[in-house]
């Protein structure tokens, strides 16, 4: 604020602060502001009987003294009276703050109030007391009183007066205030908005910045591309001048290429008629090497039925740990003609018979039991030995001949592990059946290079007490072997399968390793007295192989057999005592009855008798297609080196010298055989 709008405001409170030291000021009006308004006359007619009080009571005039004195705050109470309240306000905030600093302001010393360009009175303080009247002189005190009673209305007047311009002062800086908030209320709506445009300035001065930044960063990567553009474009301006110079070369020497491509056209043509000439000599080749595999086929065959359509191996197992050791002499393995060089073909059993005995008393000497066979495996012939020998007669299985092989003995005596192998997976002990499949799977993939091609399908069935079961069986058709039953392919049909089994494809040998273990859980097994887990029934694993050559039209089809017949022991060594002896007891008349009848049916074979008991028994019923006409037969006979199983040891090579001592068929017979046919 300027200094003439401050002035109005501080005359103001110095007319304020002269106003309160006027109302301080003592009096010694002796009655009530009341009386103070009546004339001298009338102050004379009240004072009249106080006169003749003090007379009459010269002890009572000490008392108008106090009353006096008494009297000297009626202008104070006339000084507060005098000026009147104003009401207060509500106004702009400058009044109300005006308001509080003339209210807190503390009064100072009583300073008359003075008119603007008039001289200060003296203060009425100053003033020379009148000397001290005695009590009866109620005139002269009268007087005296009267004096002073005009001092005080012209102090009144004069109050009133400056209370009076007081108030239009006031009123003056009220107005003047109230401009003043109303001036302050529109500044400060001036600077809301100023202070809004502010922040939106402030705010769009971000704003730009962020852009700004934004767009020098833009103007750095567009630099920084522009700049990559512009090695790019030199570089592909070397790359194009490096290409021109490779075009000329290549012109250079595609003239040159079309200049040897017209000599090498003659060559070309040269080479074409080589090519066919080639191509005439490739389809001789094949046509002769097709005319080979048809004779190699052919004489194999001639081969494997020179050696017998029925043939027989006896293998002995070696002593197992806990067993007994046989005393020497007990099993011979006598020599070939040609000296020990030649696989052994014979076998020595020697008997020694408690019952017999001399005159002289002393033992009988030992019977010696000899047999011959096509082969004959020590104890200590290995699995791998085994297969060598049979891998012939596996491939006539894949040249359209029927194959079986039998493994036939007591109980014991290595049948199982001779066609299944041993536990643990190990290759060293894996029977005829995983080799067998093994052989197969590997000459058909070289006979596809000559246009054949194979298809092999498994089952795995079991025959126990003259009933079928599918080993091969899952989930809830597991274990019953009623299901299956033994019926032609079709009518008319030569072939013959099992209703309910499973007939699986195998391309690969870890599918038949899944195949053999779950036929291992499904088997009938029982414990005997020979061996603790007995197989008590005939196992048939049946692979249908299936080939043709396509280009050519031939087709060949043809069963592998290989059976794991159950154990051929007698009933009373081989017969388990506990509640299942009946049980044991039908099992091995149905095992006996089988073997009996397999025998039958390779005798009536042999001697090409018009009928064959093929239906005495579900196992050569099954096994018919593979037993008769161009089949080739392989028995095994296993027997057990120990001394204690020589009575089973000798029926088992006693019945496998019977099927070996058959009579052969004439060569003429061989040569008649074809094993393969066009569709």
């Amino acid at each position: 604020l300027s200094s003439q709008q401050r002035s109005p405001l501080l005359e103001v409170k110095g007319n304020i602060e002269l106003k309160r030291a006027l109302a301080k000021a003592p009096s010694r009006l002796p009655l009530p502001g009341s009386r103070l308004k009546r004339g001298p006359d009338q102050m004379e007619e009240d004072l009249e009987p106080e006169k003749k009080r003090t007379r009459g009571l010269g002890t009572k005039v000490a008392t108008s003294r106090p009353r006096a004195t008494a009297l000297t705050t009626v202008p104070q109470t006339q000084g507060q009276t005098a000026v009147p309240k104003v009401p207060r306000k509500t106004g702009p905030p400058c009044s109300t703050a005006i308001a509080t600093v003339l209210k807190n302001q503390k009064p100072g010393p009583a300073v008359p109030a003075q008119k603007p360009g008039t001289t200060a009175a003296p203060p009425v303080v100053g003033r020379k007391k009148p000397s001290k009247r005695p009590a009866w002189d109620l005139k002269g005190q009268l007087c005296d009183l009267n004096a002073e009673l005009k001092c005080c209305r012209e102090r009144t007047q004069m109050l009133d007066q400056e209370n009076q311009q007081l108030r239009n002062q006031l009123r003056e800086a009220q107005q003047q205030a109230t401009a003043l908030g109303t001036e302050r209320r529109t500044l400060e709506e001036e600077l809301a908005r100023v202070r809004a445009q502010a922040e939106q300035g402030q705010q769009e001065l971000g704003n730009l910045s962020t852009l700004v930044i934004e767009l020098e960063e833009r103007l750095g990567t567009q630099e920084g591309l522009v700049q990559e553009l512009q090695k790019e474009q030199l570089e592909l301006q070397e790359e194009r001048r490096g290409l021109a110079a490779q075009l000329e070369e290549q012109e250079r020497r595609l003239q040159a290429s079309e200049a040897a491509l017209s000599g090498s056209q003659a060559e070309v043509a040269s080479l074409r008629q080589e090519a066919a000439a080639q191509a005439d000599l490739l389809a001789n080749r094949e046509e002769r090497l097709h005319g080979l595999e048809m004779e190699r086929r052919r004489l194999h065959n001639q081969l494997q039925e020179l050696k017998g359509n029925v043939r027989v191996f006896c293998r002995v197992r070696p002593v197992l740990p806990g067993e007994s050791t046989p005393p020497p002499g007990f099993l011979l393995f006598p020599s070939g003609p040609s000296g020990p060089s030649d696989p052994p073909t014979r076998l020595s059993l020697s008997r020694s018979d408690e019952r017999r005995g001399t005159l002289s008393g002393a033992p009988a000497a030992p019977t010696r039991h000899d047999f011959s066979f096509d082969r004959v495996f020590p104890p200590g012939s290995g699995q791998d030995e085994v297969f060598e020998e049979i891998s012939m007669l596996v491939q006539s299985a894949l040249d359209g001949y029927p194959v079986c092989i039998f493994a036939y003995g007591q109980t014991g005596s290595g049948k199982t592990f001779t066609m299944e192998g041993g536990p643990g997976g190990d290759p060293q002990v894996e029977g005829l059946i995983p080799r067998a499949l093994r052989h197969l799977f590997s000459v058909a993939q070289e006979l596809s290079g000559q246009g054949w091609t194979y298809s092999f399908v498994a089952s795995y069935v079991e025959i126990y007490n003259e009933t079928v079961r599918d080993l091969l069986a899952t989930g809830t058709r597991k274990g019953h072997g009623g299901e299956c039953e033994i019926r032609r392919a079709g009518p008319g049909s030569e072939e013959l399968t099992v209703t309910n089994a499973r007939y699986v494809p195998v391309s690969c040998e870890r599918e038949v390793e899944a195949l053999l273990h779950l036929a291992r859980q499904n088997r009938a097994v029982a414990r005997t007295a020979q061996n603790e887990r007995s197989s008590r029934s005939h196992s048939v694993f049946q692979l249908q192989i299936s080939g043709e050559h396509a280009g050519r039209g031939l087709q060949c089809a043809a069963p592998l057999s290989l059976v794991d017949l159950a154990g051929s022991e007698r009933l009373d060594p081989g017969l388990a005592l506990g509640p299942g002896e009946r049980e044991r007891l039908r099992e091995t008349q149905a095992i006996n009855s089988s073997l009996s009848t397999l025998g039958l049916v390779i005798m009536a074979l042999s001697n090409k008798e018009s009928h064959v008991p093929y239906r005495n028994s579900k196992l050569t019923y099954l096994l018919q297609n593979s037993l008769g006409g161009s089949a080739k037969m392989l028995m095994f006979v296993n027997i057990s080196p120990l001394e204690e199983n020589v009575s089973e040891s000798l029926n088992s090579l006693r019945f496998a010298s019977k099927v070996r001592s058959l009579p052969v068929p004439s060569l003429s017979d061989l040569l008649g055989i074809i094993a393969f046919s066009t569709p």
